[in-house]
């Protein structure tokens, strides 16, 4: 029987909340054709019990191993430094503060049977309650992905790859929609896998918001500006459509639908404030509600 071969790559800033559950979750992960061999963690500067974490876990399991940066340079150098050091022919990339389902890792990478295939991207899901006003926009807005993405992929959060990308550049801060605009362009297929569901924490304030989706719209005017393009996901009449079949389908979200529209513009007009004054966001403040996840 065929089998896929991966490398896990976790690259981590202060994630003394989660990384524990994520590794536990890992390790836990049912398999059939998916071998995971290796699992590394950059720790790019962390000052937290991160890399005392990771250490426990890799006395446990040799597959787990430690790699430190000194200093935070951001996601794209730390992408970089695991691109150097993976064994594996595709590689694993998932956000240090989500936590996989049991068989995301299985879902996510059974599409590399097919040689043809070079990146497979899962659902995220954010665990928080839609009582309030941010949890529901939060849901929206990855509803949006997803709904999008069934037509036209868009990766984030949890995605993999064939190792055939050296580098990034380690200013860009879309780094999942830097490597599958760059894999497209090899000729491999993209293939958006719903089954591999991830679970993530949407910001609950509207600071934190405003914060990660100002640098987010900021990262892809400066992809657009290196790569021609904007992912599927920042097309306004996709988005639209998807958000009015939304409201149709319960009329009753409207208000968040609305409000939820409102703080995407003002987000971009800062993103675009931020791209024209030059302002990096490749190291970037961290939105705190966004971390320690639990699961029920």
């Amino acid at each position: 029987m065929q089998r896929v071969s991966v490398s896990i790559g976790i690259c981590a800033y202060n994630e003394e909340k989660n990384i524990g559950k994520l590794l536990e979750q890992l390790l836990r992960q049912r398999t059939n054709v998916v071998d995971i061999r290796e699992i590394l963690v950059i720790s790019s500067g962390s000052t937290d019990r991160t890399d005392d974490i990771v250490r426990q876990f890799s006395e446990k399991d040799s597959r787990i191993k430690l790699i430190r940066q000194e200093r935070r340079e951001g996601k794209a150098s730390a992408v970089n430094v695991l691109l150097k050091n993976v064994s594996q022919p595709v590689c694993v990339l998932e956000s240090a503060d989500t936590i996989p389902s049991i068989d995301a890792i299985e879902m996510l990478c059974r599409p590399f049977l097919d040689p043809q295939v070079g990146m497979t991207g899962g659902r995220p899901i954010p665990i928080n309650s839609r009582d309030g006003f941010m949890g529901l926009v939060g849901w929206l807005l990855w509803t949006l992905h997803h709904r999008i993405s069934l037509r036209n992929p868009k990766m984030g959060e949890l995605i993999a790859f064939r190792r055939v990308v050296d580098a990034i550049p380690e200013d860009t801060v879309v780094d999942e929609y830097y490597l599958q605009t760059v894999i497209r362009g090899m000729g491999y297929k993209l293939v958006y896998v719903p089954e591999a569901i991830v679970y993530n924490k949407a910001p609950s304030s509207i600071a934190d918001f405003l914060s990660q989706r100002r640098r987010i719209y900021a990262g892809y005017l400066q992809a657009k500006n290196k790569l021609g393009h904007m992912p599927s996901t920042m097309n306004f009449t996709d988005a639209l459509c998807e958000a009015t079949h939304i409201v149709f389908q319960s009329p009753s979200r409207l208000p968040a639908v609305l409000f939820a529209m409102a703080l995407e513009a003002v987000a971009r007009l800062l993103g675009v404030y931020d791209y024209y004054r030059g302002r990096r966001h490749h190291v970037w403040q961290i939105a705190a509600t966004t971390k320690n996840l639990e699961l029920a």
